[in-house]
C-alpha cells in the first residue's frame, strides 16, 4: 500500500484539528503505518467560508458523492455532526466498503448498533473513540485495556459545558443564567444549549459507555435524565455547608444481571475525586471486579483533544488495513438487557423544603419517611425571614428510588409543606 487516502466530512472545529494533526504529524504516522496518509477530499457546506486551517480549495466539495463513491478513498472521517443525513452518508460509505472514524455521539447513541452491524457485514472498521469525553481514551480502555475484567460501575463527568457552569456557580455564587451566557461567549455552550444543560448530551455518552462496558444493548430511552436548569445558588450553598459539591454525573451501575443508567445533578462528597474536577474538564470512574477503581481524566472537548482521539482511531483503522483484519474488531453484545426497577435502585438523597414554621411539622415529615423505611443522615432547619416559614434541608441514608418518590408524593400533600424546592441524588459520605 503506497498511500492511504482519507475523505473528511466536515471542516469545523474538530475537522480543522484533524487536518492540522495529519499534516503536522505525517512523519509519526508514516513511522506507525509504513506509508503516507493523505486527505484527498473534504465535504463542506460553503466553499467560500473562512476556515480555521488553510487547505487547498481544490480539496473542498459540497457533493458527498465525490467522497462516498470515490474508489480511491480508503477511510472516511466524519466530524460534521447531525444524525439522519449523516447516517445515510455513513451507511453508503460502509456499503462501498470504506472504513469509518466518527466523533458523532448522537449518531452512535441512536444508530450505532445498526451501523456497526453493516460495518461488520462489509468487513469494515467503524471506530468512534472521540464520541465520548473528547481526548480521554475511555472507549478504547473499556474495549481493550479492561477487556478481561467485568465492569460493575461507570460514573463520571462527561459534559464539559455543564461542569463549567456548575464550577462557576459554586466558586463565585453566580446565577445559572449569568454563567450560561459566559459559557456561550467562550464557546463552551451552543447558542441553543438545551442538549447540554438538560442532560441529553451526557445521556447519549452514557448510552455508548454502558453498551460497551456492560456488553449489553442499551438504548437512550433506558437512561434516567435530569438536567441542571433547576439548580440554584441555595442548593449549592447548602450542599457545600453539608460537605458536598454539585456535579452533573452520568452513572451506570450493574448488580447481578440488572443495570441502571442515569444522568442527573448529584451532590458529591467533597473528598471524592470527581468533586475536584473543574471547568470544562471531564473525568470517568470505572469500577471492575478485578482491577478495582480506575479514573480517566482530561479535556472533554475542544478542537485538538477531540481531533487527537479521531486520529488515534484513524491509526487503529490503518493498522487493521495493513494487517487485513478490518471489520473483525466489533463484538456484539453478550448479555440481554435487564433494567432495574425503581425499587431496585438505591441511593442517598438531598431534599430541600419550605414548610410552615410550626410545632409538629417536622414530626409529620419524619413519620412519612419512616413509613417508607427511610432515615436521615443530616438535617438542617432555618427560619425564612418575614414569611412564617422555615427551610428544611435533609440528606437521607440509602433508600430505594421507589420508596423515596412515594415519600415525596405524601410530603407534597401535607398542608404544612409549602413547596419542595429541590431534590438531588447524593454520592459518598461527607465528613461534616
Amino acid at each position: 500500500m503506497e498511500e492511504i487516502s482519507i475523505g473528511l466530512l466536515g471542516l469545523g472545529t474538530v475537522g480543522s484539528g484533524v487536518v492540522k494533526i495529519i499534516e503536522n504529524h505525517q512523519d509519526k504516522l508514516i513511522h506507525q503505518i509504513g506509508c503516507p496518509v493523505k486527505i484527498k477530499r473534504i465535504l463542506v457546506k460553503d466553499l467560500n467560508k473562512e476556515r480555521l486551517v488553510h487547505v487547498e480549495r481544490t480539496l473542498l466539495t459540497t457533493n458527498p458523492a465525490e467522497i462516498l463513491d470515490d474508489p480511491d478513498i480508503d477511510i472516511i472521517i466524519e466530524v460534521m455532526g447531525g444524525i439522519e443525513e449523516t447516517k445515510i452518508y455513513l451507511k453508503q460509505a460502509l456499503l462501498n466498503r470504506k472504513n469509518i472514524v466518527t466523533a458523532n455521539k448522537d449518531l452512535m447513541a441512536l444508530h450505532g448498533a445498526e451501523l456497526l452491524t453493516i460495518a461488520s457485514e462489509n468487513s469494515c472498521d467503524l471506530f468512534y473513540e472521540a464520541s465520548v469525553a473528547g481526548g480521554i481514551p475511555i472507549l478504547r480502555s473499556l474495549v481493550d485495556g479492561l477487556a478481561s475484567d467485568r465492569i460493575t460501575k461507570m460514573m463520571g463527568i462527561v459534559n464539559g459545558t455543564t461542569n463549567f457552569i456548575l464550577t462557576k456557580m459554586t466558586k463565585y455564587g453566580s446565577d445559572y443564567e449569568e454563567v450560561l451566557k459566559e459559557a456561550q461567549s467562550l464557546g463552551y455552550a451552543e447558542a441553543d444549549p438545551t442538549a447540554d444543560v438538560e442532560g441529553l448530551d451526557a445521556a447519549r455518552k452514557m448510552t455508548i459507555l454502558s453498551t460497551l462496558g456492560f456488553s449489553m444493548k442499551i438504548d437512550l430511552d433506558d437512561v434516567l435524565v435530569k438536567g441542571i436548569t433547576g439548580v440554584t445558588k441555595s442548593d449549592l450553598t447548602y450542599g457545600k455547608q453539608l460537605g458536598y459539591i454539585m456535579k452533573l454525573i452520568g452513572m451506570a451501575h450493574r448488580e447481578g444481571e440488572k443495570v441502571e443508567i442515569s444522568v442527573q445533578p448529584t451532590l458529591m462528597a467533597e473528598t471524592h475525586p470527581l468533586a475536584s474536577v473543574q471547568d470544562e474538564f471531564n473525568a470517568v470512574y470505572v469500577y471492575g471486579e478485578a482491577v478495582g477503581e480506575t479514573m480517566f481524566y482530561g479535556p472533554g472537548a475542544g478542537s485538538m483533544p477531540t481531533a487527537t482521539a479521531v486520529v488515534s482511531d484513524l491509526v487503529g483503522v490503518m493498522k487493521n488495513m495493513r494487517l487485513g483484519v478490518t471489520g473483525k474488531s466489533a463484538v456484539t453484545p453478550q448479555f440481554k438487557k435487564q433494567i432495574k426497577e425503581p425499587s431496585e435502585m438505591f441511593s442517598k438523597y438531598f431534599l430541600r423544603l419550605h414548610v410552615k414554621d410550626e410545632v409538629g411539622v417536622f414530626a409529620e415529615i419524619t413519620s412519612i419517611f419512616s413509613e417508607q423505611h427511610i432515615s436521615f443522615e443530616k438535617i438542617l432547619q432555618l427560619p425564612l425571614k418575614d414569611k412564617g416559614l422555615a427551610e428544611v434541608v435533609l440528606v437521607t441514608h440509602q433508600a430505594s428510588l421507589q420508596n423515596y418518590e412515594d415519600s415525596l408524593v405524601k410530603v407534597r400533600d401535607l398542608q404544612a409543606v409549602q413547596s419542595i424546592e429541590s431534590s438531588y441524588r447524593v454520592e459518598g459520605s461527607a465528613n461534616r
